[in-house]
């Protein structure tokens, strides 16, 4: 049985105002629907999640009835986009295991649809699911690079590194279409602040003009998400992301560039992924990464079970081994969000994970480091467009 949310999300609006550079698909005057049409297969088949769980915010759900009367043939599963109304761009963060201070992310909720995410019960504040909503229904914040720049044009800002989309990939599908990352980066390069960047998808290279006019500045450095270089493994476990191959393209590119490019090797799946880290490494140091890191899978709150569902679908002969794998890595929980150990556990089976790693890294001679990042060329812009003219 799939429970499903009922009610209406938050902090959004629709539909969408026409704009010359939204899809043609928004073009009615009711709420806007996108059906994706590169895949071959139904819709379903190119998402992550398996199902949509109830909102734990939410009071009111529904299940099919066990007597088979609610059944029917499910449609395609349409992806909808919302305006976000709110009138902040960036986000404070204190944890003392995350590597920046301050974020900002132009969408919420993302169409790569990586059934693993951490970021999934983000949706559950919006009012949404954490499930296929997280991947079908994207809240677009489309004045993010006008309140990014209104941000450090205030007398009140220090320069800092800012991370950009950290929870949900800035270079989604939809990022093509809206380039709403483009444009907080030109906002980047005008004033020269530092930026990073992780993403899964070799959409980035598009942007190789902005990267390069800040690495003059030290203040830019890109993280290349890899998982496998399994095709199969990758289209079922992160069906909306970039191949293995054009990733490793991306890292050539970038690092070829100049930008300094570095991998990170996440999420790290006991028993589905983990034996290929040294090839991952390898992979990524001949490509031009410079720096590595890794990241334990995390299952906070919904995702736990969303990712039991997925393995039961996908690998049940190996369902039970990875979760009492990661469990003996969480003291014996599947999540764990001890701030010291939550990105690479602990006990004897996380501590191979580590000398696994480390000895692929030492073996590729990569430093594990990503590049210091520079504030010292900060530029504030003009407050309002009449200091321009003073």
């Amino acid at each position: 049985m799939v429970s499903h949310r009922v009610g209406e999300h938050r902090n959004c609006t629709w539909p969408w105002q026409e704009k010359d550079n939204l899809p043609r698909a928004w073009s009615s005057g009711t709420l806007r629907t996108v059906s994706d049409s590169s895949h071959n297969t139904p819709l379903q088949r190119s998402r992550g999640a398996i199902s949509n769980p109830a909102n734990r915010f939410e009071s009111l759900a529904y299940e099919n009835d066990a007597d088979g009367t609610d059944d029917f043939e499910p449609s395609p599963v349409r992806t909808e986009f919302y305006r976000d109304a709110t009138q902040s761009v960036l986000t404070r963060n204190d944890s003392p295991d995350v590597p920046f201070d301050v974020s900002l992310n132009p969408y919420r909720g993302c169409e790569h649809g990586c059934v693993y995410c951490f970021a999934r019960p983000t949706h559950e504040f919006l009012g949404f699911s954490s499930g296929l909503d997280f991947e079908s229904r994207i809240v677009v914040k489309e004045n993010a690079p006008e309140l990014l720049r209104k941000e450090l044009a205030k007398r009140s800002y220090r320069p800092e590194p800012i991370a950009l989309s950290p929870n949900t990939d800035c270079y989604q599908p939809i990022e093509r279409k809206l380039k709403l990352t483009r444009r907080c980066l030109e906002v980047f390069a005008e004033c020269r602040n530092p930026v990073g960047i992780v993403t899964k998808n070799a959409l980035v290279t598009r942007d190789l003009d902005l990267f390069c006019d800040l690495a003059r500045y030290d203040a830019v450095n890109v993280f290349i998400s890899l998982t496998t270089l399994d095709p199969e493994l990758r289209r079922i476990l992160e069906p909306r992301t970039s191949p293995p191959v054009a990733r490793l393209r991306a890292i050539r590119e970038l690092s070829e560039a100049g930008i300094p490019t570095g991998a990170l090797v996440a999420p790290i799946i006991p028993a589905i992924n983990d034996h290929e880290i040294p090839k991952l490494i390898a992979a990524a140091t001949e490509a031009g990464a410079t720096s590595a890191g890794y990241v334990l899978l995390r299952l906070p709150h919904s995702v736990a079970p969303m990712f039991e569902e997925w393995l039961g679908e996908h690998f049940p002969d190996r369902k039970e081994k990875v979760l009492n794998q990661v469990r003996s890595m969480r003291c014996g929980e599947l999540y764990e969000s001890e701030y010291a150990k939550r990105m690479t556990g602990k006990g004897i089976h996380a501590e191979k994970i580590a000398r696994l790693f480390e000895i692929a890294v030492r073996k590729a001679k990569l430093n594990g480091r990503r590049n210091e990042l520079c504030t010292a060329h900060f530029r504030r812009p003009p407050e309002n467009q009449m200091e321009l003219f003073d």
